[in-house]
């Protein structure tokens, strides 16, 4: 496909045209710190994320894509202070921080699933890259960018001209008002790069270093993690609105001052989800998660279809209102989407040239910084146009749900997942609504079996009461012609 793509670069507040400086398309998005759940607000972030790099694909580029695990090094402060949450969450749920991690990284990538968003190509940890770190903040101190103090070793941010151009800092009027403990720092924009560890109690993660035992700052981790996989200068770097001021423009300079190089090309941010009372926070306790979504009956991708409602750079305003009328919005849609479409059009039924025509108005709004309000709109007016044909509605839906990934022409009846084993002699169809759990089955096969035997010894009561057995694992037992016992697994119990 052949479109321009025009997208907002926040290094220089304007929309530009999109030309990659490599192929593939270097592609890096800041994690999650997994010391927690991730929030729905976090999530909103990685929906746009996703929508940049499926419009990417459609487009015809290759991408490589790239997001970390920050499970090390990001203090509860800004100002490089405080506790670093992976050992607060450890103490908060006693639990060792490698566990906190594991637990929660678990649970974000599942939250990325119930989302439709594509895996990156590449998860790397921040624990697994510190000798990496190491090497970049050594290159960094050769070059006469850092200084030491009595808790790490610090980069200096007069050393770097521009560092105030990204985030159009005020730099001398931070520095006058100031409320910042700024202990051993020269300069209240000066962040660290390795923190020592402290002499009264040992941390869970901690390595040893040139400069003594610590571990690593929280942004010089994306730029060792993100040259390591990527190199300099990257295409498009992303993140949320709030990295702006702080983590990314702190990556900017250190990873500039240690290459010389340009770091990213792009720079695109999300704006914030935010409540009556201001922007969701994990600090505050107070917010909600995609398991939260689900407990209230809501489907995930509903949520995705409530971020299309507003520009990913503007301010969205979340309430269960909303989200419920974007659900039946959803609903409405799919709906629309099955009724009007004929399917599986067959290969020659759609001219040459249909599905872009027909498109034209939804692929303009996407290389338009993305504009999915209008995209969205857009689709509606398709299904409702007169002029094309059922299957031409399927393949441009089809061809739009690409980049939407709402699952627009996937009935959600149940499907049966049907398997025939043979165990013990007796021939079992398992049928259950996913791929069934083998220990169910094989638990389940063995008491069939018995029951089995028993209706051969006449042992009526043994067999009912295996049957009721059964049923308390879930699994509803049918007796079908041949000598065949049918299971249903699950719901269908």
């Amino acid at each position: 496909m052949t479109r321009k793509l025009f997208i907002f670069n926040t290094a220089s507040r304007s929309k530009e045209e999109f030309v990659p400086l490599r192929d593939p398309v270097a592609m890096y998005c800041c994690g999650p710190t997994v010391y927690n759940f991730a929030h729905i607000g976090n999530l909103r972030t990685y929906i746009f994320e996703d929508v940049l790099k499926r419009l990417l694909l459609v487009l015809g580029y290759k991408v490589k894509h790239v997001v970390n695990i920050t499970d090390v090094g990001h203090l509860t402060s800004d100002a490089d202070s405080g506790e670093d949450k992976m050992e607060k969450g450890a103490s908060r749920e006693g639990k060792t921080v490698w566990e906190i991690a594991e637990y929660y990284t678990k649970i974000f990538k599942q939250n990325l699933k119930d989302l439709n968003i594509i895996d990156p190509d590449l998860w790397p940890k921040a624990t697994d890259h510190i000798p990496e770190m190491i090497a970049l903040v050594k290159s960094l101190s050769d070059r006469g960018y850092t200084y030491k103090t009595n808790d790490g070793i610090y980069f200096n941010t007069t050393k770097f001209p521009h560092y105030a151009d990204f985030a159009r800092l005020d730099i001398e009027n931070l520095q006058a008002g100031s409320r910042v403990d700024m202990g051993d720092k020269k300069n209240v924009t000066d962040f660290a790069l390795w923190k020592f560890s402290p002499k009264d109690k040992k941390r869970q993660m901690e390595w040893d270093s040139p400069w003594g035992k610590g571990f690593p700052g929280w942004h010089i981790e994306c730029s060792a993690m993100s040259l390591k996989h990527l190199g300099q200068p990257l295409d498009i770097h992303c993140g949320g609105q709030d990295h702006v001021r702080v983590h990314h423009t702190n990556e900017i300079a250190q990873s500039e001052a240690a290459t010389g190089k340009q770091f990213a090309r792009y720079w695109l941010h999300g704006e914030f989800l935010v409540l009556d009372k201001g922007k969701m926070a994990k600090s505050s306790g107070d917010f909600l998660t995609i398991e939260s979504v689900k407990q209230a009956g809501i489907p995930p991708l509903a949520y995705r279809m409530f971020c299309y409602s507003a520009h990913y750079r503007s301010p969205l305003m979340f309430s269960w209102k909303g989200l419920k009328a974007a659900s039946q919005g959803l609903t409405n849609l799919k709906k629309l989407a099955l009724s009007e479409t004929a399917k599986p059009p067959s290969p020659d039924s759609v001219p040459s040239g249909t599905v872009d025509r027909a498109l034209g108005p939804f692929y303009e709004a996407l290389c338009d910084d993305m504009n999915m309000p209008v995209a969205c709109a857009h689709v509606w007016s398709l299904l409702k146009d007169a002029s094309l044909r059922p299957e031409e509605k399927y393949a441009a839906i089809e061809a739009a749900d690409a980049v939407l990934a709402l699952g627009l022409l996937m009935d959600d009846k149940p499907r049966e997942v049907v398997s025939e084993i043979e165990h013990k002699g007796i021939k079992i169809r398992v049928v259950s609504l996913a791929v069934p759990d083998g220990a169910l089955v094989e638990k389940a096969a063995d008491l069939v079996s018995k029951r089995g035997e028993a209706k051969k010894a006449k042992d009526f009561a043994t067999a009912d009461a295996i049957r009721k057995e059964l049923a308390q694992i879930g699994v509803e037992i049918k007796d079908l012609p041949g000598g065949i016992a049918e299971c249903r697994l699950g719901s269908h119990a």
